[in-house]
């Protein structure tokens, strides 16, 4: 029986740690994202230092990334099962902590252990890594039972190939963008739609009356009741975009930025752009001229260094804000674009593959 429960906890455990690394290695950047959240908490409530891994972020996540698939591999295949099975609980010792921390004093509200493909709270990401610390303790009880069972040259091809296949997938993600797009701006998604609730949202009402906490569906009448607080019943109907805004000095033009084709020419930080891609970038934007699609800047960038980019790079004049958190969400790349139709997004491109007048137009007139 014990040793069924080893085998259990080892599938359990390496079959879960694959999945997240895989998850996560699809978009690096994002949870890059996530882990400069942390840092900069850290850094406010702990130690300043924590700032200066600000800038080592996709490293770190690549390397967490490449960890979990081939620490989770070599589980199965029980390469080095002891020294494994203690990077493991090292690693989710290190996560628990990240995660109640996090849950407890409400910092970051999404760990992103799954990425975007499963956004888990903060109590259910620490609960998770509760389940997943009681596995690993149940491998370091039994870790006398995993006994290597291919031959040592075949575990190391498979610890190498693992190991090479992830920071290949790694790269492409970071050099291009996500295989596989999570997120609610991905290509197919009309953003009006994803800013309203798929349903009618329901209310419940918890009151205090006679000392005593109650919930109620309809808000009572009666004085007695005590107001506490007020929860949606069904939060999966929550509209999954909430903070989509564009704007200038002018007004806001959220509404003008949906309606008809537009290319959305995306900087997050004007100081953060190489000089291969505004190369790329001058060609698109010499033929967007001739083009049906109006293209739209939008900067999350100060307008003194977006006013110098536009009179040494020929950006359009005309300029628009947004949340520099929107702008990471909508594409992982600086500059990237966002081809839209009437809200609907039609087509996404990193800098790299800056995309031609003709693969625009293609793009508007598909159904």
């Amino acid at each position: 029986m014990a040793k069924l429960a080893g085998n259990i906890a080892k599938y359990l455990v390496g079959g879960l740690f694959i999945f997240s690394g895989l998850i996560k290695i699809n978009d690096p950047v994002g949870f890059a994202i996530k882990l400069s959240e942390y840092f900069e908490v850290f850094a406010a409530d702990f130690f300043s230092a924590f700032h200066f891994l600000v800038p080592l972020s996709l490293f770190l996540a690549v390397t967490i990334c490449l960890m979990e698939v081939v620490l989770g591999i070599n589980l199965l295949v029980h390469n080095k099962p002891k020294l494994n099975i203690w990077l493991l609980f090292g690693m989710i010792v290190f996560f628990t902590f990240l995660t109640f921390y996090s849950a407890y004093f409400n910092k970051v509200t999404d760990c992103g252990c799954f990425g975007d493909a499963i956004p888990l709270t903060p109590w259910e990401s620490f609960y998770k890594d509760l389940i997943l610390l009681f596995l690993i303790i149940i491998l370091i009880w039994r870790r006398d039972d995993f006994k290597p069972f291919l031959p040592q040259r075949s575990r190391y091809v498979i610890f190498s190939a693992s190991l090479v296949i992830s920071f290949v997938l790694a790269e492409i993600s970071i050099r291009h963008l996500p295989r596989i797009d999570f997120r609610a701006y991905k290509i197919g998604a009309n953003i009006q739609q994803q800013m309203e609730p798929s349903e009618p949202l329901q209310y419940l009402y918890i009151m205090e009356k006679d000392g005593e906490e109650v919930t109620l569906e309809v808000y009572p009448t009666d004085p007695e009741y005590k107001f506490i607080r007020m929860d949606i019943a069904n939060p999966e109907a929550q509209p999954k975009i909430t903070d989509y805004s564009i704007w200038n000095d002018e007004g806001d033009f959220t509404e003008m930025s949906l309606s008809g084709k537009k290319l959305f020419l995306i900087i997050q930080d004007v100081k953060k752009i190489k000089k291969k891609a505004w190369r790329k970038m001058e060609p698109l934007l010499e033929e967007i001229k001739d083009s049906e699609a109006e293209i739209m800047l939008i900067t999350s960038s100060g307008p003194d260094e977006i006013q110098t980019a536009i009179r040494a790079h020929g950006l359009p004049e005309d300029f628009y804000y947004a949340d520099a958190t929107v702008l990471k969400t909508m594409v992982r790349s600086n500059p990237g674009y966002i081809l839209i139709e009437d809200g609907t997004i039609k087509g996404k491109w990193h800098w790299r593959d800056t995309p031609k007048l003709k693969r625009l137009e293609k793009k508007l007139n598909q159904n």
